[in-house]
């Protein structure tokens, strides 16, 4: 891993240095920092775990088919889509290979905690979950994250809607047993409760020396990985990414990693590298205005193959 100075954190990505911390290590992550094993000739599907991926709701069928398409093109060896009756149909025909679940949904066809009981047992097998996709944020998803956050045993991932839930109450986080990587963007960020007033790498370090048992990714312009007092900058990635879904293409990336078995700030250090790379390849080949979330999924291949 590769030191920075916040002096060259501040000139390349505009953005405040950080003061008052002089045990923050500052890094940039590089390929060789997400070599990924090769994988043994005798192997099947189970060996390389079982993801799980929660969300969709009417209007917002895209963003969990994203995430599994992802997720199933990073090499998990399983990968198990669940969404609401309502948005089944679509969101099974845009997954190119994921099982896809139906679940009952809430009164306003999200996801809820009527699906619960059909959870339960997937959740119970999984190696990764994923929750929060086009989730919704309704009282019925709010109860099914904190019941999730409760009773998981495997590493979670908590994106998009998941996110603004566990800003209305931080306590969620705090009571979770199990490693919790956080994905927001910067308004996600801020509904989380975090302060962007003194800049990104500040609040991100604040945030995380707050909450000392999460991983954050704080997408964006050099996206920030932060775990205690370690933060990593992503250098790969450009404006091209910056469409809807593209977040969720990350979700996929990153559940594939944390099922497979890799550790989870390897994980999350990998998954964003190999994400921003792939957009990079995408805008070399479409230009920087063409981009969409399903070409990075096209070059996640493309991008893999640099650190296998």
């Amino acid at each position: 891993m590769k030191k920075i100075s916040t002096e060259e954190y501040e000139e390349r990505y505009q953005d405040p240095g950080i003061s008052g911390q002089d045990d923050l290590v500052l890094c940039q992550i590089e390929a060789e920092d997400c070599r990924l094993p090769r994988r043994a000739p005798r192997t099947h599907k189970y060996s390389y775990g079982r993801a799980l991926i929660i969300g969709g709701s009417v209007g917002f069928s895209g963003a969990p088919a994203l995430a599994a398409n992802a997720c199933e093109r990073s090499g998990a060896g399983l990968t198990h889509l669940m969404v609401p009756k309502s948005i089944y149909t679509i969101a099974a025909a845009r997954c190119d290979g994921a099982v896809v679940t139906p679940v009952n949904a809430t009164e306003d066809e999200a996801t809820g905690t009527e699906a619960m009981e059909q959870i339960r047992p997937y959740l119970k097998t999984a190696n990764a979950c994923a929750v929060g996709p086009g989730l919704g944020r309704g009282e019925g998803a709010q109860k099914l994250v904190s019941e999730i956050l409760r009773t998981a045993e495997c590493p979670l991932i908590l994106d998009a809607d998941a996110l603004t839930i566990c800003g209305t109450d931080r306590s969620l986080l705090a009571d979770c047993r199990v490693p919790v990587i956080l994905t927001p963007h910067e308004g996600e960020f801020k509904r989380l409760g975090g302060c962007l007033l003194s800049g990104r790498l500040a609040g991100a370090a604040a945030f995380t020396a707050e909450c000392g048992n999460v991983i954050l990714i704080l997408k964006g312009s050099g996206t920030l990985v932060c775990a205690g007092n370690e933060v990593t900058v992503n250098p790969t990635g450009s404006a091209a990414m910056a469409k809807g879904g593209t977040g969720d293409v990350l979700c996929g990336v990153l559940c594939a990693l944390l099922a497979q078995g890799f550790d989870p700030l390897f994980s999350a250090r990998t998954a964003v590298y190999l994400h921003g790379l792939a957009g990079d390849l995408a805008c070399r080949e479409l230009g920087e205005y063409s981009v969409t979330p399903s070409n990075l999924i096209r070059f996640l291949p493309e991008a893999f193959k640099t650190v296998c």
